[in-house]
């Protein structure tokens, strides 16, 4: 019973020490979410996108080392920071529209008092 007990314990030990599997869809999911920052205006210049671009090269240093799980979390942080530029550009974007048409509002309600 002791030695069935012993090689379930020591299966499982061994099982849960297996190699992370390569992030390959990780890093698809990475390179899509650059592009797409790109695609709305971040560039190397956003410290957000810089970012992410370091963190995805240290991730691809990570693959080629074989530690998947570091190159998997890094790459999942290098997405992160790609998501957050393009929303910070998006919303930079958002609030200067907003700025635009309130001058237009102001600029109408100006020629409607003027008729008055």
């Amino acid at each position: 019973m002791n030695k069935l007990i012993c090689t379930l314990l020591l299966a499982a030990a061994t099982g849960g020490c297996a190699s992370d599997p390569a992030p390959n869809e990780q890093l698809r999911l990475t390179e899509q979410a650059m592009v797409q920052a790109r695609s709305v205006g971040a560039s190397e210049q956003t410290p957000e996108l810089a970012m992410a671009e370091q963190k995805l090269q240290a991730a691809i240093v990570a693959l080629k080392d074989e530690d998947h799980r570091a190159a998997r979390l890094l790459a999942e942080q290098a997405e992160l920071d790609a998501r957050l530029a393009e929303a910070k550009i998006l919303n930079a974007k958002s609030e200067l529209e907003l700025a635009e048409i309130t001058r237009r509002i102001a600029r109408l309600r100006d020629q409607l008092g003027a008729l008055q």
